[in-house]
């Protein structure tokens, strides 16, 4: 087949919509592990700003951006067994990341860093790249879980364990913030959650959380959770601002409690902060980086049974990408940001 191929590339101050030269894929032109996918939506995550502004030190000049997008495949490499043409799938973020342990070497292959990425309309990955999307959600619903969702879940149940009698926190009101109220009070468990907006507290009230904290107004929220916690403190924090938040993570997660570390969302500069209650209260810290692909099919399979319904913010038209980058950029949204292609 031949089609007319249109992509984002990043020039570091905008995007340049390019079609670039005409391709054919026929069957044989495909590597024989790979499928030709007709991406039909992407969405978007706070690393895609990192890497647009090159506030991370990689240069990602000239790169097609944006991790997470799904589509149908529309073709198959001669050795492909597990998919056919027609199938609904997304890519997963790292290409080659299918099991645990993880390896730093995963890094070498990851959409939108140092791969090209889903703002494209047609893009070829490898077989083992990819998983089904819910049979219930719609290309931009699917096209928002290869990076939050499953950075949410992993967090919480893979290395997490969370079990339904335990609370969890979750800072601020972003993609993976809400996947993870949303998995959290889908499990039974019970959920804190902060926000600087009243609008935003109501509406994450709505989707399970039990707890909500306005920061701005309770700046010492660590120990106004405490309190509500009975001093206790709660089990599971997702932990997304990094070193402007970590302190009052660890005043109020309680002993043998567990932190996500998954954020910068308050810069990357050196933290002054005091790691002994880590010590202290016997917490787990880990760092986490998105999950493996067995984890992907396993969050979507749970997706599936409880109908689970990803938080759309805004979609926008793939000419309008530079305008949905700085809506994600302006913090004003509410779960996430969409483009379709």
């Amino acid at each position: 087949m031949t089609f007319p191929a249109w992509v984002f590339r990043s020039n570091s101050t905008a995007f340049d919509l390019v079609q670039i030269d005409k391709k054919s894929y026929e069957n044989a032109d495909i590597p024989e592990d790979h499928v030709l996918i007709r991406v039909r939506a992407v969405s978007l995550n706070y690393r895609d700003l990192i890497g647009w502004k090159n506030l991370a030190g990689r240069k990602l000049d000239g790169r097609v951006p944006a991790s997470d997008g799904a589509g149908e495949i529309v073709a198959c490499g001669s050795a492909v067994r597990q998919w056919k043409a027609g199938d609904r799938v997304a890519g997963c973020f790292f290409q080659a990341w299918q099991t645990e342990p993880f390896d730093s070497i995963h890094h070498k292959k990851d959409l939108g860093g140092t791969l090209d990425g889903m703002l494209q309309e047609y893009v070829c990955l490898p077989e083992s790249g990819v998983v089904n999307i819910p049979s219930h959600m719609s290309f931009e619903q699917g096209a928002t879980l290869p990076c939050a969702a499953l950075t949410a879940w992993y967090a919480l149940r893979s290395r997490g364990g969370l079990r339904k009698d335990q609370t969890v926190l979750c800072l601020g009101t972003g993609g993976v913030s809400i996947f993870a109220l949303q998995i959290a009070s889908k499990m039974g468990a019970k959920v804190f959650i902060t926000s600087k907006d009243h609008e935003k507290l109501a509406k994450a009230k709505e989707l399970g959380g039990f707890e909500t904290i306005h920061y701005l107004e309770t700046p010492e929220w660590g120990k106004e959770i405490l309190k509500r916690t009975q001093d206790r403190g709660v089990d599971h924090i997702v932990e997304v601002g990094g070193p402007g938040t970590l302190e009052k993570s660890m005043q109020c997660i309680t002993a043998g409690g567990h932190i996500a570390l998954i954020g910068v969302l308050t810069g990357f500069g050196a933290s002054n902060t005091s790691l002994f209650p880590l010590l202290a209260k016997n917490v787990r810290l880990n760092g986490i980086y998105v999950g493996p692909r067995d984890q992907f099919i396993a969050m979507n399979a749970f997706m599936e049974e409880t109908h689970f319904e990803p938080v759309i913010d805004r979609v926008f038209d793939m000419q309008h990408a530079l305008q949905a980058f700085e809506y994600l950029a302006s913090g004003k949204h509410f779960g996430k940001v969409v483009i379709r292609v």
